[in-house]
């Protein structure tokens, strides 16, 4: 029997991102790392202004996804081409969402282990997740996933 084309992305890439954190809090426990400058009242702030514009990314993003009636389980085919709504700034607004929803998170609890391991969960959703599902969407969606691709941006 034929398996359907898909991302190949077996991890749910939500729980990388809280895999990376979780290992940080760890890192934070047994190495912690003390800059003053997380624990100002103004950086506070600027924390919740990230977690609140990461939900203001991510809700539109899985709005669409909800009203086209597509799958977020990423080894799944999907059924269409998100390009609309906030997919129209950027490919891949709930992968962005979590970033910035990792980072204001990071910094509230002052855990500047996770902000060192920023770059290593940038490279693994980027190599791991990303780079899989746009080949797979143009396989799936051809010349309308590349003529969508050359007009937004990856990220932001």
């Amino acid at each position: 029997m034929k398996t359907k084309d898909n991302a190949g992305v077996h991890v749910p890439p939500p729980f990388i991102y809280a895999v990376v954190f979780g290992l940080a809090m760890i890192a934070k426990s047994q190495f912690p790392i003390d800059i003053q400058l997380l624990s100002s009242h103004q950086i506070h702030i600027l924390d919740w202004v990230l977690i609140i514009f990461a939900f203001g990314i991510l809700i539109p993003g899985l709005w669409r996804f909800w009203r086209s009636k597509n799958t977020l389980i990423t080894f799944r085919p999907a059924k269409s081409l998100q390009t609309t709504g906030i997919y129209a700034y950027t490919r891949n607004p709930m992968y962005l969402a979590l970033l910035v929803l990792y980072v204001g998170l990071a910094c509230l609890s002052e855990n500047c282990w996770a902000l060192i391991f920023l770059p290593v969960l940038f490279v693994i959703i980027q190599n791991y997740i990303i780079y899989p599902e746009e080949r797979y969407l143009e396989r799936a969606f051809g010349e309308e996933f590349k003529i969508y691709k050359s007009k937004v941006r990856r990220w932001i």
